[in-house]
């Protein structure tokens, strides 16, 4: 019995690295397949100011707007000069407040039986359709210290008994999705640049002295957040086999 019992394990385990190859395989066959793409971005428009900590004074985000910054306009730009050795980039239209609206994250646990939330979205906003591939590039959420959330663009603000602690993030994700079945074909969050900061997130983010100083009026936190940006974006699309890795 227990002979028969290992074979099962085996046999499962099997089962398992095989539909996990073929899964591969399905979207490695996919992504060749595709000549002509469309660019979404909506994480831009406004930024998140964020305290937590053992000592934070205030419990609720506030946002402010910064659609001046043009932030989907540079991952729209820095996203078709990386993507055009490969692809054919053409210009889309779509609402962009209509994709910002929607809050999933590939950061959190995939719930398997729920649809993505922007295949259909996709389907009936973005014009023109017909093309192999849409890249869609919307805000992720990850964890701050003491399980605050932290989305999008923002700064935060992380505090404990002996010292404050500054960062600023830009946080996000991106699918490719299929231009005729509009299915899926890669889902992935944008990863850290490195690990060595105090405080950590799941994301792009970096160090700062005074997170709340000049906020979104502030030209040096713009060029902060487009650094984070234009240095993590051909490290997630070559992570997705969309570009050769950098």
């Amino acid at each position: 019995m227990r002979r028969i019992a290992f074979l099962w394990v085996g046999l499962a385990a099997a089962c398992i690295a095989l539909g996990a190859a073929a899964a591969f395989e399905t979207r490695a066959t996919k992504l060749q397949a595709i000549k002509t793409v469309g660019i979404v971005s909506a994480i831009g428009e406004e930024m998140s100011l964020t305290q937590a900590g053992l000592t934070a004074l205030s419990n609720a985000a506030q946002s402010v707007s910064i659609s001046a910054w043009g932030l989907d306009e540079l991952i729209v730009q820095q996203a078709t000069k990386l993507l055009s050795g490969r692809f054919r980039v053409q210009p889309v239209n779509y609402r962009r407040a209509a994709f910002a609206a929607i809050r999933d994250s590939a950061v959190a646990p995939v719930n398997l039986l729920r649809s993505d939330p922007f295949k259909e979205l996709v389907r009936s906003d973005v014009t023109p359709q017909g093309l192999n591939a849409y890249i869609v590039i919307t805000r992720a959420r990850s964890k701050l210290g003491n399980g605050r959330n932290v989305e999008g663009v923002g700064l935060a603000e992380y505090r404990t008994l002996l010292a404050d602690y500054g960062l600023i993030h830009a946080l996000y994700e991106v699918r490719v999705i299929d231009g005729k079945t509009f299915d899926v074909i890669e889902k992935r969050a944008a990863a850290p640049l490195d690990n060595t900061g105090t405080v950590r997130i799941a994301g792009p983010s970096g160090s700062v002295d005074e997170p709340f100083e000049g906020s979104a009026s502030s030209e040096r936190l713009r060029a902060a957040i487009a650094d984070l940006i234009i240095r993590s974006l051909p490290l997630t699309l070559g992570d997705m086999h969309l570009i050769d890795s950098p």
